[in-house]
């Protein structure tokens, strides 16, 4: 066993390297449009300080979206309104950006000019730390062989598809840290539980910070704490429900705080178009799916919840699969009637759900007390 994870553990480092020798490469001028609102939004963040939050064209008085904007061949790079990602709120007032704040405020930490690559290159690190935990930590045969083939595949996805949009690297990273802190909550015998629950609910929530469509990522624990209430009706449960729901309220702070300072309302957000519409089963959005490289982590993300359901020995280990299969199956529809389609809309919660399986998989040894279900009166 020690020689396996020696080994692994060399993989994982070599794996980690290639990434950093290709990230290391990256131009902040890559032509992708959304790009450029990331990076305006960590230079108002390092120009304004806080008062980056607020995004209005009127405040682009140093050239600094028109010079992006050139630098890329953007036709009427000359004309703000024109921009990609910005968009005049309903009155009239201002034009502003659409991405919620935490991928630019993530990205002020690092000096102008070079920002990418240190981001890219600090998540790349995190994610083969977790890779490597998970690793170390697995006891069984059958744990250590999951660590190691999930390992190896979860650094390899922070280059592809995580290159696909800056958005991607912190959120990977918040859904390692919640799967870990998921499935430590499900097969954990200490009385922290409601800690441990109120940590998920920020992580969640500050995940919304970087992708709007994040916030999905919590619908699976709501309908957990949600049916749990509702049926058992305890003090326990109402204590969960509500530990969880503050919690995740408290990590969308910043995306509330972003809407009320550009659009006027802190629930109202920016985004508008396809990105709003109605939902409705579209074939040709599911086609492409069904063609992706997504298509076959669905499937494994599927196949292992069912294998975790069937092969569960405690009550704890039965609760987590029924949550993970929820948040699955709300995520999986909630994409699959979006009327567009990329190549890591549904990554997020497959890594959320591969890491929370695989963490519970590493941490159980045997029957375990997890969550009160019912919880205790």
């Amino acid at each position: 066993m020690r020689a396996i994870k020696v080994l692994f553990s060399i993989v994982f480092l070599a794996i980690l390297a290639s990434n950093i020798r290709l990230v290391s490469h990256w131009s902040e001028s890559r032509g992708v449009y959304d790009d450029i609102c990331y990076l305006r939004q960590a230079h108002l963040f390092q120009r304004f300080g806080w008062h980056g939050l607020d995004t209005s064209l009127a405040r682009e008085t140093d050239g600094y979206l028109a010079g992006k904007l050139r630098s890329i061949d953007f036709p009427n790079w000359n004309e703000p309104t024109r921009a990609p990602c910005h968009t005049e709120i309903a009155d009239g007032s201002k034009w502003v950006m659409t991405p919620p704040p935490g991928t630019g405020f993530v990205l002020a930490l690092f000096p102008e000019g070079f920002q990418v690559v240190p981001l890219y290159v600090v998540a790349n690190l995190i994610i083969a730390g977790f890779a490597l935990y998970g690793l170390w930590r697995s006891r069984e045969k059958v744990s250590v062989t999951l660590a190691a083939l999930f390992g190896a595949l979860s650094i390899y996805f922070m280059i592809n598809p995580t290159k696909a949009s800056y958005s991607m690297a912190p959120t990977m990273v918040v859904c390692a840290l919640a799967g870990l802190f998921t499935a430590r909550l499900f097969v954990d015998e200490s009385r922290r539980r409601l800690l441990m629950i109120a940590a998920v609910g920020i992580l969640l929530g500050l995940s919304a910070s970087f992708r709007i469509a994040n916030v999905v990522l919590s619908a699976g624990y709501f309908l957990f704490f949600g049916l749990s209430l509702l049926i058992w009706r305890t003090r326990e449960s109402i204590l969960q429900g509500l530990a969880f729901g503050l919690a995740c309220l408290v990590g969308l702070l910043p995306v509330f705080a972003a809407n009320l300072v550009n659009s006027g309302n802190p629930l109202v957000s920016a985004y508008g178009g396809q990105d709003t519409a109605a939902r409705s089963f579209d074939p040709a959005v599911l086609r492409a799916y069904l063609g992706d490289t997504q298509f076959p982590l669905i499937v494994i993300a599927c196949a292992w919840t069912a294998l975790s359901w069937r092969f569960a020995n405690h009550a704890g280990a039965r609760q987590l699969t029924l949550l993970v299969a929820g948040n699955l199956a709300l995520n999986l529809a909630f994409f699959a009637t979006h009327p567009v389609f990329t190549p890591y809309y549904v990554i997020p919660v497959l890594m959320l759900s591969l890491w929370t399986l695989l963490f519970a998989a590493v941490f159980t040894r045997g029957p375990a007390q997890g969550l009160d279900w019912p919880p205790a009166r």
